[in-house]
């Protein structure tokens, strides 16, 4: 059985917004060359591979 509590591991305190470095963030996350789109092509990558061992790896680092 396990308990989900809904809160950060570290806490987080924002004295001032800064949409510069939101932006950036945003960006590295979510943007063409970021976490999202990466992890996608190497998802969508694995299904045109004949090596299995290729297969598993791709699917490891994509998830």
């Amino acid at each position: 059985m396990w308990k989900y509590e809904k809160k950060l591991e570290c806490p987080v305190n924002i004295k001032e917004p800064n949409p510069k470095l939101a932006k950036l963030i945003i960006t590295q996350l979510g943007g063409p060359d970021g976490e999202l789109g990466a992890s996608m092509r190497y998802l969508n990558q694995r299904y045109v591979i004949p090596y299995n061992e290729v297969k598993g790896a791709l699917t490891d680092i994509g998830i």
